[in-house]
């Protein structure tokens, strides 16, 4: 029996929106608003403009699922809308806006992209092919973990009382007492 890939990816072209602010602090509102499974390459290629609002075709991005993230896929898949999570980074060069970084379908690696605040993370919802696409590939791969039972060590560390309490409390009955103030 051929044994299936352990890694397996397909491109996804992201469509970012950009709408004005509406504080002063922020002139524009990013958000990534569809996917196109299979794109072709794309920089930030201008899709549709409706007033200030532009859509954008920003990148097309590997979308690469490891045998061994399944328990994470399985995590996204049981979600009321399974989703995609695009990594934005702010350190783009030239007319870019932003630098298109990332695209996973774990929500465990998301969430520590958002954690660090320095990316802007984005939760783009899937198409039902690209939901089987997921959901097939977990299926494969998919391997439920063992629980094992930790045991205790046969010695006994509780016979010993090295370094319990405090030392200026002269009685060996109440190790927890606090000491005596020094009276003047």
């Amino acid at each position: 029996m051929a044994e299936a890939a352990k890694q397996i990816e397909m491109p996804v072209g992201v469509v970012v929106r950009k709408t004005p602010g509406v504080t002063r602090w922020a002139r524009w509102n990013w958000r990534a608003v569809a996917m196109l499974p299979g794109a072709p390459p794309a920089d930030w290629v201008e899709l549709r403009r409706e007033g200030d609002a532009v859509e954008y075709h920003a990148a097309t991005l590997p979308l690469k699922l490891w045998s061994d993230e399944t328990e994470a896929y399985m995590a996204n898949l049981s979600d009321s809308q399974p989703s995609l999570y695009l990594v934005l980074r702010d350190d783009a060069e030239g007319d870019r806006p932003l630098n298109a970084f990332l695209i996973t379908a774990s929500p465990y690696e998301g969430q520590d992209y958002a954690d660090t605040g320095e990316e802007i993370v984005e939760k783009i919802p899937m198409t039902e092919g690209l939901i089987a696409w997921v959901r097939d590939f977990t299926v494969a791969h998919h391997r439920d973990e063992v629980f094992v039972k930790r045991r205790r060590d046969k010695k006994r560390v509780d016979l010993v009382e090295d370094g319990k309490g405090d030392a200026r409390i002269r009685q060996t009955s109440d190790v927890y007492r606090a000491p005596r103030r020094a009276v003047q």
